[in-house]
């Protein structure tokens, strides 16, 4: 069986329609994909690290906002109403904080004592973004987000700790109250930006070579703009090295049925 595309209308599908696809071998980053619907950073670990992990998220609510947790056992969750295991297009899986493993499917690894967490994205708020006129450079390119590993330190929680993980956009230097104001009515996918201007602040020494995703041209009279980003849990995995863990493949998210409106705040 031929391995399913991306229709050229991507943002119209439906979430579940987009799901079938991805269970279907399909990988692609899901920028701009299910327009109006919430997406999500997946990271699973075993039940012994749960608690770790909630903490660490509750330390470090900017990077690491819980939108939904599916408990051991469980493969769907409120939110998500397909299968955890297949209905992302790419996984990473983890042992002892080495990548050993990516993945379309995550069936043949997944483990009756993870429990999953699904952490707020900042593709959530890219079409507020959009219809405010402000560009989102990877969509125009058709490529994945540009993330960066910075030497900002997250607050560490029991075992789990590790640096912040950020997104950037370029954004019109005109516009950059703009995207900080319309992003900052999304706390619950990150919110407003960690930081604005020089990368070397975040200890960013070259934005071409991120550490996740692809780079984006800085396009004169841009500045780059940072969001704290849903891979810091997979970054705290490599740094804290629990026995075993599952996260999505960097910039290739859950698309869940929650709407983009459910997180605005006035």
């Amino acid at each position: 069986m031929p391995t399913p595309t991306l229709p050229d209308d991507a943002a119209s599908l439906a979430p579940a329609e987009a799901r079938a696809l991805f269970r279907g071998g399909l990988r692609v980053p899901t920028s701009g994909v299910s327009a109006g619907y919430a997406q999500a950073n997946l990271i699973a670990l075993p039940r012994d690290w749960a608690f770790d992990l909630l903490l660490f998220a509750q330390r470090n609510p900017k990077a690491c906002p819980v939108l939904d947790v599916a408990e051991d056992g469980r493969t769907s969750a409120p939110l998500f109403d397909g299968d955890l295991r297949t209905d992302l297009p790419a996984y990473r899986v983890y042992e002892h904080g080495r990548l050993v493993a990516e993945t379309t499917d995550a069936s043949e690894h997944w483990r009756p004592d993870l429990v999953s967490f699904l952490i707020g994205c900042s593709f959530t708020f890219e079409a507020p973004l959009m219809e405010a006129g402000i560009p989102v450079r990877h969509i125009e390119a058709g490529t994945n987000v540009a993330m960066y590993r910075t030497s900002r330190p997250c607050r560490p929680a029991g075992r789990l700790s590790g640096p912040l993980v950020v997104s950037m956009r370029p954004v019109p230097a005109d516009r950059v109250a703009d995207a900080v104001r319309i992003t900052s009515r999304y706390p619950a996918v990150h919110g407003a930006p960690v930081h604005v201007g020089d990368p070397a602040g975040l200890g960013i020494a070259d934005l071409s070579r991120p550490d996740y995703g692809d780079p984006v041209e800085v396009r004169p009279g841009e500045v780059p703009v940072f969001w704290a980003c849903g891979v810091t849990p997979q970054a705290a995995v490599t740094a804290s090295a629990p026995e075993f863990a599952i996260g999505h493949a960097p910039g290739h998210m859950a698309v869940t049925d929650a709407r983009d409106a459910d997180y605005q705040v006035p």
